[in-house]
Order: structure tokens, then sequence, then C-alpha cells
């Protein structure tokens, strides 16, 4: 599951660094960015936004009053993580509900456990509303190369690598396809059921797995690593064999 974030803070330098860590985390998607809360409540008003990244302290708005406009709302499904320097704000975090309160300054480990937490929030949230991933007509995807779209039916994918700019695909049964991609945007079209990414560079299709070793997936004769901020996603990957 892909959550759509947004990031608010009104300093540059902290938004960029969170937005760079939803950027480079797996099933966050960043929607957008802003310098104050206003624009941001008008987002989460007419887009579908999962998370929140949300500064306290800010001009007009702050987030702590946008946090608790949201809390007021029965219908909302959006969730707020606070980023701040100042830890008397703790308690009336809890108090409207934030799944996080990261503390000024955080690195991305500190980042991605809480995004974990978000996730399982969220996919606890889905089953229990029995709200489809993916409609079950739905086998396979396209993509780009050479100048065509060409299906890819997901039974069929063996994993699916990056280099630079592209994604090579590789399948069961036929050559690999090569498409000008990103493959956090091929991830996004993916049953995260099936799929797991367990390295920047890969993605792995759970049913297509021969063995697992300490720090690597085999498919075949292809030997692939487990990155370490994935390491996660590979004890996930683990307990689906046990």
């Amino acid at each position: 599951m892909t959550l759509n974030c947004i990031t608010v803070d009104d300093e540059p330098l902290a938004l960029g660094l969170v937005s760079s860590f939803v950027e480079q985390t797996p099933f966050l998607h960043l929607h957008g960015r802003y310098i104050n809360a206003l624009d941001a409540l008008e987002v989460i008003t007419k887009e579908n936004i999962h998370l929140v990244y949300l500064d306290i302290q800010m001009p007009e708005l702050t987030g702590m009053e946008l946090a608790k406009v949201l809390s007021q709302n029965p219908d909302t499904k959006t969730r707020i993580v606070f980023t701040t320097a100042y830890n008397q704000f703790a308690v009336q975090g809890y108090e409207v509900d934030a799944l996080g309160y990261l503390l000024k300054p955080f690195g991305y480990n500190q980042f991605l456990a809480t995004a974990m937490k978000a996730k399982k929030y969220f996919e606890n949230l889905r089953e229990a509303s029995n709200e489809p991933e993916l409609d079950s007509s739905e086998h396979y995807l396209f993509v780009k190369s050479d100048y065509k779209l060409v299906r890819i039916d997901f039974d069929s994918i063996l994993f699916i690598e990056s280099f630079k700019d592209y994604v090579k695909i590789h399948q069961a049964n036929g050559s690999p396809v090569v498409s000008h991609s990103s493959l956090k945007a091929i991830e996004e079209k993916l049953p995260s059921g099936k799929f797991i990414r367990i390295h920047r560079s890969f993605i792995v299709s759970v049913g297509k797995v021969d063995s697992i070793s300490k720090s690597a997936v085999h498919i075949g004769t292809v030997d692939i690593p487990v990155g370490d901020l994935y390491k996660d996603a590979f004890k996930e990957l683990l307990a689906k064999w046990q």
C-alpha cells in the first residue's frame, strides 16, 4: 500500500529534509510540500491525503490548530505526524490523535520507524473496511518500452531492477522489458501483497522466490541483496516463509 503524503513546514531546510525522507521511502508518495498550514488544509479537503508531516510553530495557522480542525471531522482519514523542535507539545499531539511525534533534529531511521507505524495503521484500516487494494479484473500493468505500451502480467514478473532512469522487468517467460521509469513509479502500480521492495534497486515477486539466505533473496540463479533500509520488508518476506 502506498500512502499519499504532504509535508508542511515554514523553514525551507526542514521542509526539504522531511520531503527527501518521504521521497526515498518506497511506500510513501510525496503529493506536495507547503510552507503554511492554510495551503495544506485546502489540499487535504480536496485530495486523498493519507499522511501529513506537520511542523507546529507556524504563522497564521499553527500545525496544532490544523490538527485540531482535522480531528473534529469524523469523516477525515488524514492522519498527522508532527515534526517539531519543541517537546512540550507532545501531550497535545496525543490529544489530537497524532500518529507520531518526531523531535527535530531527527534522522531517517526515526522517520522510517514512524512511517512503518503509519503504513500498518492504514493497512489495518483498509482491512477493517474490506476495501480492495486492486480491482480483481486487473492482473497486469502497461509500461512504455521501445515507443510502445507493453502489457506485463503480474504473475509473470520474477523481479524488477532499476538502474539510473530505467527499470528492467525480469519475467518468467520472455525477455526482460526495459522501460524509462523509476522503480517507485512501478511499485505504486503493483499489488503489495505479491511484491516487496528489499533494496533501493530491487523489487521481488514473493511467489517467485526460490530461497532466502541471511542477506539475500534467490530467484533462479540470481542473488538479490537486501538493503539496510529494507530489512523490515525482508523480515516481512521471511515471515511468509515460516
